[in-house]
């Protein structure tokens, strides 16, 4: 059976290194986000408090991939 992603959106806090991320979920979580090697260029355009699009598996809630950055309308309350 497949499971789809979660959806959700979360605020970078940090970098440890490139192309992975620390980040906040609304729910107050972190988990480590990464970007896929198809959208390397949004790495140059990811600081410290972006809000951006994540896809979780729902086997490894502690991970997930950084999909796009999110615009206004799409931040969280």
């Amino acid at each position: 059976m497949f499971d789809p992603p979660i959806l959700t959106t979360g605020t970078v806090i940090d970098s440890p290194s490139d192309k992975v991320y620390h980040v906040s979920l609304p729910n107050g979580k972190v988990i480590i986000g990464h970007i896929p090697l198809a959208l390397i260029d949004l790495h140059a355009q990811i600081k410290t408090d972006t809000v951006v699009n994540l896809e979780i598996t729902p086997f490894d809630l502690s991970k997930g991939r950084i999909m796009s950055i999110a615009s206004n309308s799409e931040e969280p309350n």
